[in-house]
C-alpha cells in the first residue's frame, strides 16, 4: 500500500481544493449531530472521516414518490400518505420511564395514528394543523395504525424531502443507528460538500488525476444521484460514475506500486542451466502442453532479466500449472538459489509436499513441509555448499520463526485465499525474491489487467491430453434418491465420490423459521445418514473442526480408495488429488459462489475416466 499523501506518492492535481480535501478526510465528529456515541456506532461500519460517510451507499431505495389515500392502505406494502395533523398527544407510564406519542392523521379519506414508543422528544416536532408526509405499514387495521413511520412536515416553498415523497435510500446499519438519522447526516454532509469542495479519495493514498474531474456528471452530481436519485436511473449513472472513479483510483495506486517497485528492486539472476530441468521433464511422465512451455518461456525471461518478477499464473483446474510452479522453482534452485512455496490448506500443502518430494529429491533438491501442525526435520547440512531447498507450507512460512534463507522464488498456490499483505509478508523474507502467484479461478483479461495491474499475467488456455470431459447437472432435491443411485453404481464400477455440504452441524436457526439448521444439510448428520444408504461401501468425513493429521489420513485413505465417498464441507474446494473420483455431489448449491462451485467442481476430471457434477438445489 502506497503511504499517506504527504510522502511521494500520487499526485493530487487539484490542490487548489487542499482546504475542502482536509475537511472530506477529516473525523465525522467535525459534522454537526455526530457525537462521541454516534462516531462509535459509524466506525463499527467503517465509517470514520467525513469522506467515508459519503461513499457509503444505499443497499437499497424505496420509491416513495407515490401516494396512496388512507383508505386504501393495506398491512402488506409500504406506502406514502399526506394529510394534516388533527390531533396529537403524550402519554407517559411505568412513573415516567415509558412514553408513547401519538398524533392522528386526516387526508379526507380517513385517518392515519402515528405512534412512537419511548421517544417523547417527537412532541416538539409536530403541531395540530401541520400537513405531513408519512411513509410506512399499517401495523393495526382498526383503527389504521402505523408504529414509527418516517415523516417529514411540508413546509412553504420548494423544499427539498429527504425521508420521503421521493426515492429513498436505504443503507446499512449496525446496531442502535437509526436509518432517518444516518440519511440526514449524508444529506448535510452533501450540503457542505457543495459549498466546500474538495478531492475525494475513493482510495486511500490515491487521488485523481486531473483529468478525472473532466468526467461527466462530475463527482458531487454522482453522489447525489446514488444518495438522493431522482430516478432509478439516475442511481445507476451515479454509481457507475462512482466505480469509474474507484477504477482509475485503483490503477493509479497499481502504476505508481510498479514505478517504485521497479526503480528500487534489482532481480536475482536465476535463469538456470537446465541442470535439473532436463532430467525432470525426463521422468515427469508426460509431455508439457503447448501452453505450459510459452509460459515457462516467459517465466524464463523474467527471472533471468534485471528486475523481480511479479507474474500471475491463470488456469483452470487441471491444467498444469503445478508442473509449471516446479519447473520454476528448479529455475532458482539451478541458479543456487533455494525457493518457496505457499498453499492456503495443510491438505493443498502436504499433497504439494509429497508431490514434491517425489519429483525433485531424485534430484538431489530437499523438499522441507512446515505448517501448524507439523514440520520436517532438517538434515545436517554437508560440508562445501549447501544443497537447494523447497520449502512448503502454510501460513506458517510467514512466521518469524520460519527461516527461508537465500529465497530466490516465491510460488503462491490459490492465491485468492491470501491478501495482499501476506504476500509481501513472504516475499520479504527474501531480498526481492522473483514471484508467481497461480489461480484457478476464472478472470476476465479486462478484469485481470485491472485487479492485477502490478502483476503480469500469464494463462494457461490448453488442457492436457487425455483429461476426462466433466458434465455438469442440476437436479432438485426430489431426485436425491435417483443421483445416490446413480453414485452406488459408480462405486460399484471401481469409482469414488465426493459429497459437499454447507454446514458442519446443523445448529442454526433459520431467520425465517424452517426450523434447526434452516433447511440447510450438515456433514455430521449427513455422513451418518449415507453410511446407511450406501453400504457396504466406506463413507469418509472431512471437516475443519478434524486436527491436521486425522485429515491426511482420511485423505491418504481416500487416494488408496480404502474410502469409496468423502462427505465434506468447502475444505476440499483447493488442490485436493483423486485422479479416481468421478462424481461430485453439491447439495444446497445455492449456499455456494460461482468460484466455489468452480474449484470443487476441478475436483473431479483429473483421470481419463469420465466425470459427473451434480447440483442439488431448490433456488
Amino acid at each position: 500500500m502506497p503511504p499517506a499523501q504527504s510522502q511521494k506518492g500520487p499526485s493530487n492535481s487539484a490542490g487548489t481544493a487542499a482546504g475542502g480535501s482536509s475537511w472530506l478526510r477529516g473525523r465525522v465528529t467535525s459534522l454537526r449531530g455526530v457525537g462521541a456515541t454516534r462516531a462509535e456506532q459509524l466506525a463499527r461500519l467503517g465509517i470514520v472521516s467525513v469522506q467515508d460517510l459519503l461513499l457509503h451507499g444505499p443497499r437499497r431505495y424505496e420509491d416513495r414518490r407515490h401516494f396512496k389515500k388512507i383508505a386504501e392502505l393495506d398491512a402488506e406494502t409500504p406506502a406514502t400518505v399526506r394529510g394534516a395533523i388533527v390531533a396529537q398527544g403524550l402519554k407517559r407510564f411505568r412513573g415516567g420511564m415509558k412514553s408513547v406519542f401519538e398524533m392522528i392523521v386526516d387526508d379526507g379519506s380517513a385517518r392515519l395514528h402515528c405512534r412512537w414508543w419511548n421517544l417523547p422528544f417527537m412532541e416538539s416536532y409536530f403541531h395540530v394543523g401541520d400537513e405531513v408526509f408519512v411513509f410506512g405499514k399499517l401495523t393495526d387495521a382498526k383503527p389504521r395504525t402505523m408504529d414509527h413511520p418516517e415523516t417529514e412536515v411540508v413546509e412553504g416553498g420548494a423544499e427539498d424531502f429527504i425521508h420521503v415523497a421521493r426515492i429513498a435510500p436505504v443503507y446499512p446499519l449496525t446496531e442502535g443507528l437509526p436509518q432517518r438519522w444516518l440519511r440526514g447526516t449524508i444529506w448535510r454532509a452533501l450540503e457542505t460538500f457543495k459549498g466546500r469542495g474538495g478531492v475525494l479519495q475513493v482510495i486511500k493514498g490515491a487521488a485523481m488525476p486531473m483529468a478525472a474531474a473532466e468526467v461527466e456528471p462530475p463527482i458531487f452530481n454522482a453522489l447525489r444521484m446514488v444518495h438522493f436519485p431522482e430516478s432509478p436511473s439516475d442511481a445507476e449513472a451515479g454509481r457507475q460514475r462512482l466505480a469509474l472513479e474507484e477504477f482509475l483510483a485503483l490503477q493509479l495506486q497499481l502504476q505508481w506500486r510498479r514505478k517504485r517497485f521497479e526503480a528500487s528492486a534489482k532481480g536475482l539472476p536465476c535463469g538456470g542451466n537446465n541442470r535439473l530441468m532436463k532430467p525432470f521433464l525426463a521422468r515427469l511422465g508426460f509431455k508439457l502442453t503447448g501452453a505450459q512451455t510459452g509460459v515457462l518461456r516467459e517465466i524464463r525471461a523474467d527471472m533471468g532479466g534485471g528486475r523481480p518478477m511479479r507474474r500471475l499464473l491463470q488456469g483452470d483446474v487441471g491444467s498444469g500449472k503445478t508442473a509449471v510452479a516446479a519447473c520454476s522453482a528448479l529455475m532458482a534452485l539451478e541458479s543456487g538459489l533455494n525457493a518457496a512455496l505457499m498453499a492456503p490448506t495443510e491438505i493443498l500443502a502436504g499433497q504439494h509436499f509429497e508431490n514434491f518430494k517425489r519429483w525433485f529429491e531424485p534430484l538431489g533438491v530437499t523438499v522441507r513441509l512446515q505448517t501448524g501442525h507439523r514440520k520436517t526435520m532438517e538434515k545436517p547440512a554437508a560440508a562445501g555448499r549447501p544443497a537447494p531447498v523447497l520449502f512448503v507450507g502454510t501460513h506458517a512460512l510467514l512466521s518469524e520463526n520460519s527461516d527461508l534463507p537465500r529465497l530466490g522464488l516465491v510460488v503462491i498456490d490459490e492465491q485468492h485465499r491470501f491478501g495482499v499483505a501476506q504476500r509481501e509478508r513472504l516475499v520479504r523474507k527474501g531480498n526481492y525474491p522473483h514471484l508467481l502467484v497461480m489461480t484457478a479461478t476464472p478472470i476476465p483479461r479486462t478484469l485481470g489487467l485491472t485487479l492485477y495491474g502490478d502483476l503480469d499475467v500469464s494463462v494457461l488456455g490448453e488442457m492436457p491430453p487425455r483429461r476426462g470431459r466433466v458434465k455438469t447437472f442440476v437436479r432438485a432435491t426430489a431426485q436425491l434418491p435417483k443421483v445416490l443411485e446413480f453414485i452406488r453404481e459408480k462405486i460399484a464400477a471401481g469409482r469414488q465420490a465426493y459429497i459437499v455440504y454447507p454446514r458442519i452441524e446443523g445448529d442454526w436457526e433459520s431467520p425465517n423459521g424452517g426450523g434447526r439448521g434452516g433447511g440447510l444439510k450438515a456433514v455430521l448428520t449427513e455422513a451418518e445418514r449415507l453410511r446407511k444408504v450406501l453400504a457396504p461401501y466406506r463413507v469418509g468425513l472431512m471437516h475443519g473442526r478434524l486436527k491436521g493429521a486425522e485429515k491426511e489420513g482420511i485423505m491418504a485413505d481416500f487416494r488408496a480408495n480404502n474410502i469409496q465417498v468423502l462427505v465434506a464441507t468447502t475444505l476440499i474446494e483447493v488442490g485436493v488429488d483423486a485422479p479416481n473420483a468421478t462424481v461430485l455431489l453439491v447439495e444446497n448449491a445455492e449456499q455456494f459462489g460461482l468460484a466455489q462451485l468452480h474449484q470443487l467442481r476441478g475436483r473431479i476430471g483429473r483421470g481419463d475416466d469420465e466425470s459427473f457434477c451434480i447440483l442439488i438445489s431448490e433456488a
